[in-house]
């Protein structure tokens, strides 16, 4: 096996004071020109910039290895990449790569995007580009990122973007509850995911599949597909396992199970608009634990980030139907407990102009807290705020809930309207 120490071979110090990318990058550099191996970092601190793997590369971070980003903008190139849902220019991600087979990021080591000061210039609006993601790889093939431990990221953590065959496995993720859009894992018009036995606290949505917006160039469409979610712990953050609101390019078959969500803003959030287009089909959610989420499950297809008081958006008449109308429909959710739930069981909105289809709960058992605030259950104009509340169903064709048990809400358990083939079968 080919290995090289970025001390030993690439001239790396190690002490968190010395720019080591330059050192590093020449390991990856050399480690590719004999056909590929193991970039090595053993215990350390390593102050680096953007780097780039290249084929058949593994980067390795032994225990007590840590990565420091660097705070300096210069140490992260321009690249044009997508981001939030759209190609465009942004700082290169700290950890990146395009077109390219068979890379890893693996060990018991940790990356830290020291991501406060880009926090702050975004929230001061001084920034000419997008922030640098933690992990980035892109139209790339057998992806594998294992046991890591990632930390303050500047934006998006992990961030696959029309990649194939990706493996996220056993890797821990926390960003601060207050840094703004340091999402967790983000599969971004991606094939064959499979993401295990992580665990994610951030500043945002914890896991969210994607597929690009309608400002996105017609030949970079796709669908993200084929993912599975499974033993994960999610902590935190708006949303556990999110899909959209980006989704032009559609997000189907997807499972999700065995996961426990504690704390986050919602459970399962389904998010799009008008104007986005797109399908999200066929999802698998079981085998579920939520604990103290303010609402389990949200589809919502009046999303306004971006589109506050557009009324293109917001309107509750229907509209025409075009090809830049959302559909949802075979979303299946089973065995599930919720308990110290704050706001509504569920908020489920689809389009007056397109139902939600098939849509099933079987199984699930939701109890409300004696002790909550009102909110707002999604992010959508015209709702109103909530407490206390059961399950909210405007626009749903094909709904079927099956042994659903709520208890300790204020009003009806079940508050449909507009919807049409429902059937409630109560538990025995």
């Amino acid at each position: 096996m080919t290995m090289f120490n970025v001390r030993a071979e690439g001239g790396a110090i190690g002490d968190g004071q010395t720019l080591d990318s330059p050192a590093i990058q020449s390991a990856i550099d050399a480690c590719s020109a004999r056909g590929g191996g193991t970039v090595y970092l053993p215990s350390g601190q390593y102050l680096t910039g953007s780097l780039f793997l290249r084929n058949n590369i593994s980067l390795h971070l032994d225990s007590g290895a840590v990565i420091l980003g660097s705070e300096n903008p210069d140490d992260y190139p321009i690249i044009h990449s997508r981001w939030e849902g759209k190609h465009q220019d942004t700082y290169a991600p700290l950890i990146t790569g395009q077109n390219l087979n068979n890379v890893s990021v693996v060990g018991r080591g940790t990356i830290d995007g020291r991501g406060a000061k880009w926090w702050q210039v975004k929230k001061d609006g001084t920034l000419k580009h997008p922030r640098p993601r933690l992990i980035s790889f892109s139209d790339c093939t057998n992806v594998l990122i294992e046991g890591i431990t990632a930390i303050n990221s500047p934006s998006w953590t992990i961030n696959p973007v029309h990649c194939q065959n990706v493996n996220i496995r056993g890797i821990t993720i926390i960003n601060p509850a207050d840094s703004p859009n340091t999402d967790g894992i983000n599969p971004d018009s991606c094939r064959l995911v499979r993401i295990s036995d992580c665990y994610v606290s951030v500043g945002d949505d914890c896991i969210t599949i994607k597929s690009g917006t309608e400002h996105e160039h017609p030949d970079r469409y796709a669908p993200c597909r084929d993912i599975t979610i499974t033993n994960c712990t999610l902590e935190r953050g708006h949303g556990g396992v999110v899909i959209g609101s980006e989704m032009s390019g559609g997000v189907k078959n997807v499972v999700i199970s065995n996961c426990v969500f504690i704390g986050t803003d919602r459970g399962i959030r389904i998010k799009s608009r008008r104007g986005r287009g797109g399908s999200i089909e066929d999802i698998r959610v079981s085998n579920l634990i939520m604990d103290g989420v303010l609402c389990p499950f949200t589809m919502n297809l009046y999303y306004h980030i971006g589109e506050r008081g557009n009324t293109r958006v917001s309107d509750k008449n229907p509209r025409s139907v075009d090809d830049t109308t959302p559909r949802l429909r075979r979303i299946h959710f089973s065995h599930i407990t919720a308990r110290e739930v704050k706001h509504a069981a569920g908020f489920l909105y689809g389009l007056a102009e397109m139902p939600l289809e098939d849509i099933s709960f079987t199984d699930v058992s939701i109890s409300i807290s004696d002790e909550a605030d009102s909110g707002y259950p999604e992010m959508a104009d015209d709702i109103p705020s909530m407490s206390q509340a059961g399950f909210f169903i405007r626009n749903a064709r094909h709904l079927r809930l099956e042994h659903v048990e709520v208890t300790g809400q204020r009003g009806p358990m079940f508050d449909i309207d507009d919807s049409t083939e429902v059937e409630i079968i109560p538990p025995a």
